[in-house]
């Protein structure tokens, strides 16, 4: 794609960043194919490509509007069009780049600050876990559209003692999976356990960064980013532990791009390569011990159907690795129809953006459901959470599943 920056994006290193991308969009169209909310809008200017033709308009010099805003905040960052694109075009990247430059020049709408800053404020807060509980405890009687977005509570149960392990692996901490869902990270502890692999937390960790990058606030991620590599790197460089395990793989994907937003930091850029380097799925930890593990498992639930979220299977490029390790575990797999369009969820998205993520849940959970599974499993919160507030077919996390199965076989 040719280009003609105006003189001020030439000049700066997101403007050149951004220019290279752009060059590389031969505007073919695959990415319309695969783009979920062109599937339910039909309009050009909802697909990669022509949000692409947007930023481009930003960085040649013309004025974006709360129109170009809106189409860019439509885009549910999935990175589906990564994965079909056959030119290689970085539109994650990308749509980054564009969403930073369009909100420095376009104010919100009141509501719509307030909405954004409430939600950063509140899901990075202490106060977030007590908030939580209390909803919870206020669930039947709170009006729908609240009430689907907390979870039923599933109890973490008892965790085993893993000091004296020879293998030790650190697990973040500061998420609000814990307050939502803590039987995910539980589970994880307790098969981890079970294969010889202990787990640790570290002082100082806190979120990832995700929620405050896709709200409008990418300084306070980058914030973020520093501190945690400033409370894991030391453990991981001094061979303590062997590598950070995530069981949550919207926090996976972030985390395996801080070095890709620290690259212009000179104090943390080299950092965040040694650390990106030891961020691994939990699918990718236990891989190798599958069968040590299935001959410790019981009786499984079958059929099931393994939603891939998109962090996980077009950000991380792990599509197969989860799937595999459930079919040498013994699981029973049912395939489903466009497994690769996303499910609406995309963290905030399904708050900000409340009647396309609907749309898209109730589209995936039809393909999902087709085939009658027993359950659904994944391995996101938020993709659990939003999938079972539209089904009463039983969504965990797969972990869950096998930890069940785990102590089924006691």
């Amino acid at each position: 794609m040719q280009t003609n920056l105006a003189a001020w994006a030439r000049d700066s290193e997101l403007g050149k960043e951004a220019e290279e991308i752009l060059r590389r969009c031969v505007h073919c169209g695959f990415c319309t194919a695969t783009c979920p909310t062109y599937q339910v809008l039909g309009d050009e200017l909802d697909s990669p490509r022509g949000r692409i033709y947007l930023i481009k308009q930003v960085l040649e010099g013309v004025e974006p509007t709360s129109a170009t805003q809106q189409h860019l905040d439509r885009c549910l960052t999935c990175r589906n069009c990564e994965t079909t694109c056959p030119s290689g075009v970085q539109y994650g990247a990308l749509v980054d780049i564009g969403r930073k430059l369009v909100d420095e020049r376009v104010e919100r709408p009141v509501a719509q600050r307030a909405t954004r800053a409430l939600l950063r404020r509140t899901l990075t807060s202490s106060l977030f876990a007590p908030a939580y509980k209390l909803g919870r405890a206020l669930r039947p009687v709170l009006p729908a559209v609240l009430r689907n977005k907390i979870a039923a509570a599933r109890p973490a149960g008892k965790l085993p003692e893993g000091a004296g392990l020879a293998r030790q692996v650190l697990m973040p901490a500061g998420c609000v999976q814990p307050a939502m869902m803590p039987s995910i990270d539980a589970a994880t502890v307790r098969v981890l356990h079970a294969v010889g692999i202990g787990t640790i937390t570290a002082a100082g960790a806190g979120c990832c960064g995700a929620i405050n990058f896709h709200l409008d606030a990418q300084d306070d991620a980058l914030r973020q980013m520093r501190a945690n590599i400033d409370a894991w790197l030391p453990l991981l460089d001094s061979g303590r532990v062997e590598a950070i395990v995530i069981n949550a793989s919207g926090c996976g994907a972030m985390m395996r791009e801080y070095a890709h937003h620290l690259r212009f930091d000179a104090e943390y850029a080299a950092k965040a390569l040694r650390f990106v380097d030891k961020v691994k799925d939990v699918a990718e930890i236990l891989a190798p011990h599958a069968a040590e593990l299935r001959s410790a498992l019981g009786d499984l639930p079958q059929p099931l159907v393994f939603h891939p979220p998109c962090t996980l299977q077009h950000w991380q490029a792990l599509r197969g690795v989860t799937e595999r390790l459930l079919g040498e575990l013994g699981f029973d797999l049912q395939p489903f129809a466009e497994s690769h369009l996303c499910c609406g969820s995309a963290g905030t998205y399904s708050v900000t953006q409340p009647e396309l993520s609907k749309a898209l849940r109730d589209r995936k959970l039809q393909a999902l459901q087709a085939g009658g599974p027993a359950g659904i499993v994944s391995s996101n919160m938020g993709c659990i959470g939003h999938l079972q507030s539209g089904t009463g077919t039983p969504v965990r996390h797969w972990i869950e599943t096998v930890d069940a199965a785990l102590k089924g076989s006691a």
